[in-house]
Parts: structure tokens; C-alpha cells; sequence
């Protein structure tokens, strides 16, 4: 392992000992999942050449599923996409009538990430590319900027609310001009979809429109275009905890937000957009319930059955889920050396346990709990930071004597509106 800065150092050990993900350093701990990894890869590099897709990644509480949606989010931005995240909640949702799909976008465009930006907030920088790209396009012809901007954004013109689009974008070139920051933030906040009512909007921007909830998906497809106008790839968004459509008391809510993903998948399958993919992370149930999952929308469950070839080990990974597999113990053991080691920050002589500790450790975990301190290992990788932390604060403390003293507890299924904190940390 290459040497850690003690920043990262810091955030991941953080992170991990309270059972999140971390935001940096995943190269540093990931193990395994080479194929599942690959195949998101594959769908990456589809979407930069001006394709589609879509996935849905599906596994159990704690199998990993934010670790790995986070990983593909910084694959994306090393192949140059723009990528926008959001976890579902009762007040975030893919289709509503009551503001909840505005608020699920607001959220995702708020943590609009690039390869500069990977932490988000990238919408600024995005937007100031495109108009000084323009400027300088401008200047080399000697031609109007705004005949510059309107021919590099015609494309958009034809698209559903393509044409407010676009003159906010020329609102905020024209605020970049004249070193008008009110107008700079009144078109950052129309495309953050932050203006309540057409009203408000129309007093700061010339506009006859607002993203409201009905026009979230066809404003995802409006900015892949930007963005790819603006110097990049493409698009990819990535919504987690879809477990909270499921968990939806009210069936015709259920089926309207399912009938929004089946217009989704139906354009990326059919080939109707360009440069644009979805990642959507979900427990088992709420595929394949079926009553309340995405089984119970019967065109969904023809879609996204799985490969009836597909059995006796033998996998697919062409269609669109993706089952996350249990970690092995032999993962586990890896992941356990390279948090050691980012403990040491990537110095093997200054890891604090040796092997045969590692090995203690998961003989321990098995004895206490089974075969699921491998399977969902969240409070196991929780005990090990610890364990690590209260080692390296008293110096001169055996570690047999403390492994003794530690009882990781089983994995339960949360019930909780947002399961981000569910992680395995397994690729």
C-alpha cells in the first residue's frame, strides 16, 4: 500500500469507526468484486461515448451497497462525467406531486461532483467552464458570445424545457459579463430547482418556468446535455436507500414513483438518451416483493428478472441488477490488513497488530456471532477500528488481552430512512 496522507488517514478511520462510509481513500481499503466492478466500467465508458444505462444495484443491509456506489461515483469522474448523488427519504422521492422529487434533485444537483470537485458543489464550476469556453470561442472568431452560446445550446432547444434551460445559462453569462452577482446566484439556484413558485422566478430570471416535480427527469437529460456541451463525458446519477419507495405506505404513491423508473429504464434501454446513466441502490425486498417491491409493477419484473441460465454459480452481468454477493472470509481478512495498514499510513513497520491478530480477531467474530460477521460486517469492521484506536492511544497494551473484551453484535435490518450507514466495505 502507497503511503497515506494523515488527512485521509484520519477521515477514514472516522468514517469506519462509527459505520459510514468514507468520503476519501476508498483505493485504500477496497478488496475483491473485480467482475461487479468491471461491468459498472463497461456501463461508464457506454455512457462517455454517448450511450446509456442503468443499473440497479441490489443487496442487504450491510452487503456493501453504498461502498460500491461510491466507488463506481469516483470511477465515473476519473472517465471525466459529472456525477450527482442523493439518498431517497420520505422527503425525497423519484415522482411527487407535494415538492418531494424537486427536493430528491435539489439534493443531487447540491452534490454535483467532477474530477476537481469530487467533494460536490461542482454546479458553479461546471456552468463557469461553459461560458468561458465560450468567451474564448468567441473571441478566436470574432463572433457575438450569444451567438456562440445559442449555437452550442440549440441541441437543448428541442427538449422538454430545454429552452428556460438555456436562458439562464445566458442570464448567467450575462451576470459573468456585467460582475452581477445576484443574477450569477438566481441562475444558480433556478438550476438547483431552489425557486419555489414560476412567480419568484420570473422577478430575477427571464423565464416562464421552474424545475418543479414533474420535469425531474427530463432536467436530468437536460443537463447530461449541458455538460457534455460544457467539456465532459457525461452524466451519471446515482440515487441510494430506494428501500424508502418501498417502505411507502400509500400503493399508488408506491406505483407512480415505480412507473417513473420504468420510463427511465425503458429510454435508456431503447436507446433515447445520450450520455446519461443511472445507478440505483436497493435491498432485495424492494426488488423483488411482490407486493409492495418492483416486482409488484408486473412491466418492471418482466424487465429486471434475472437470467434463468444464470444458476448453479454461473453469472450475468449484461442486465440491469446487479446482486452484490456476500463478502468471503478471505476478503474480510484482506480488508482487515488494509485498514492495519491505513492505521500505519501505508508503513508496514508501523502497523500496530500483527498478522496472527487478524486472524484472532475473525476466529473471535465467528465463535460470537456466526458465519454474518462476514456476511453483513459493519460492526465487525466497527470492533477492528477500535480495537486498532485503543491500541495505538496505551502503547505497551497487549492485543490477546482486548479481543477477548470485544463483542461485535449481529447485523439487523435497520428500520431507518436512510441505510447509508450499512456498509462492508468489500471490493
Amino acid at each position: 500500500m502507497n503511503a497515506i496522507r494523515r488527512k485521509d488517514r484520519d477521515l477514514i478511520v472516522q468514517a469506519l469507526s462509527a459505520g459510514v462510509v468514507p468520503r476519501v481513500g476508498l483505493r485504500h481499503i477496497q478488496v475483491g468484486r473485480s467482475r461487479e466492478v468491471e461491468a459498472l466500467v463497461r456501463d461508464i465508458d457506454r455512457i462517455a461515448d454517448a450511450g446509456s444505462a442503468m443499473r440497479f444495484v441490489i443487496g442487504e443491509y450491510g452487503a456493501g451497497k453504498t461502498f460500491f456506489l461510491n466507488l463506481v461515483r469516483l470511477i465515473a469522474l476519473e472517465r471525466k462525467l459529472v456525477t450527482v448523488h442523493a439518498d431517497l427519504a420520505p422527503d425525497r422521492r423519484i415522482h411527487a406531486t407535494g415538492g418531494q422529487a424537486r427536493g430528491l434533485y435539489a439534493e443531487a444537483v447540491r452534490n454535483m461532483a467532477t474530477r476537481t470537485r469530487p467533494e460536490g458543489g461542482a454546479l458553479p464550476s461546471v456552468v463557469e467552464r461553459f461560458v468561458t469556453e465560450c468567451v474564448r470561442e468567441a473571441e478566436d472568431a470574432g463572433s457575438p458570445v450569444e451567438r456562440v452560446i445559442d449555437r452550442r445550446l440549440a441541441p437543448l432547444l428541442d427538449m422538454l424545457g430545454g429552452h428556460d434551460f438555456a436562458c439562464v445559462l445566458k442570464a448567467y453569462w450575462r451576470a459573468h459579463e456585467d460582475g452581477d452577482d445576484a443574477l450569477k446566484a438566481a441562475a444558480l439556484r433556478w438550476l438547483r430547482a431552489e425557486f419555489p413558485t414560476k412567480t419568484e422566478a420570473r422577478q430575477a430570471l427571464p423565464v416562464r418556468s421552474i424545475i418543479d416535480d414533474a420535469d425531474v427527469y427530463d432536467t436530468f437529460k437536460l443537463l447530461s446535455g449541458f455538460v457534455r456541451i460544457a467539456g465532459y463525458a457525461g452524466l451519471l446519477v446515482v440515487f441510494d436507500e430506494l428501500v424508502n419507495l418501498y417502505k411507502l405506505q400509500s400503493a399508488q404513491a408506491r406505483n407512480q414513483n415505480y412507473e417513473q423508473i420504468l420510463r427511465m429504464l425503458n429510454d435508456v434501454l431503447q436507446g433515447n438518451v445520450e450520455g446519461l446513466g443511472f445507478v440505483l441502490g436497493g435491498t432485495p425486498d424492494f426488488l423483488l416483493d411482490s407486493r409492495r417491491g418492483l416486482y409488484s409493477y408486473q412491466a418492471l419484473q418482466s424487465r429486471l428478472a434475472e437470467n434463468s441460465f444464470a444458476t448453479e454459480g454461473r453469472i450475468d452481468m449484461t442486465g440491469p441488477v446487479l446482486r452484490l454477493q456476500s463478502l468471503s472470509p478471505e476478503d474480510l481478512l484482506v480488508l482487515l490488513s488494509n485498514i492495519r495498514s491505513v492505521f500505519a499510513l501505508g508503513d508496514p513497520a508501523a502497523h500496530i497488530v500483527p498478522d496472527e491478530a487478524l486472524t484472532a480477531f475473525m476466529e473471535h467474530c465467528n465463535r460470537r456471532i456466526g458465519e454474518a460477521y462476514f456476511r453483513t460486517p459493519r460492526n465487525t469492521i466497527k470492533a477492528f477500528v477500535q480495537l486498532l484506536a485503543v491500541l495505538e492511544q496505551n502503547p505497551g497494551t497487549d492485543w490477546r488481552e482486548l479481543i477477548g473484551g470485544i463483542a461485535p453484535e449481529p447485523e439487523e435490518a435497520e428500520d431507518t430512512d436512510a441505510d447509508d450507514e450499512l456498509v462492508d466495505l468489500r471490493l
